[in-house]
């Protein structure tokens, strides 16, 4: 099964949204927050080589060198589902023998940045997570919508909620 990175941030973010994802309800193009969300990783470093599509699998917003990974987000709004996107970006990359060393979370807006690594006990919670994953996605019936307040600005909302 292929795992992408946007299933390991959805996983963390809303199960249903995963499970809705994963079963070709792509809603994602036409929400408002993705567009300004594309804006701005296109506005933001112009200089770096960007959106690096790997096996269809990953999209990397940068990298330097092959050694450090970069993923632009416009706010800490969904941060831990981010550190876990990038870990396993980082996951997947030391599978395939890229010799990537770490990773950083950019916020061009706030002017910040988180460092990510991925050492061995992150590796085995990330395999674990996979699976779960995978849990999600193989059901028949997608998880129950759960109002949280991220809800309102998902482009899955009017689906799960009205």
């Amino acid at each position: 099964m292929k795992i992408t990175g946007n299933m390991i941030n959805y996983y963390f973010v809303c199960q249903r949204k995963l499970w809705l994802f994963s079963q070709g309800l792509q809603y994602e193009e036409e929400n408002e927050n993705v567009q300004l969300g594309k804006l701005l990783d296109t506005s933001s470093y112009k200089d770096k080589r960007k959106q690096i599509m790997l096996d269809g699998t990953i999209n990397i917003d940068f990298l330097e060198e092959w050694k450090v990974l970069h993923e632009v987000k416009k706010s800490r709004a969904i941060e831990p589902a981010a550190i876990w996107q990038l870990r396993y970006y980082l996951y997947y990359l030391q599978e395939k023998g890229v010799p990537v060393e770490k990773g950083y979370i950019d916020y061009p807006k706030l002017r910040e940045r988180l460092e990510v690594t991925l050492d061995e006990e992150k590796k085995n919670e990330l395999e674990e997570i996979i699976e779960a994953i995978e849990t999600v996605v193989t059901q028949n019936d997608a998880p129950k919508a759960e109002k949280k307040k991220l809800c309102t600005k998902c482009a899955y909302y009017d689906y799960c909620f009205i």
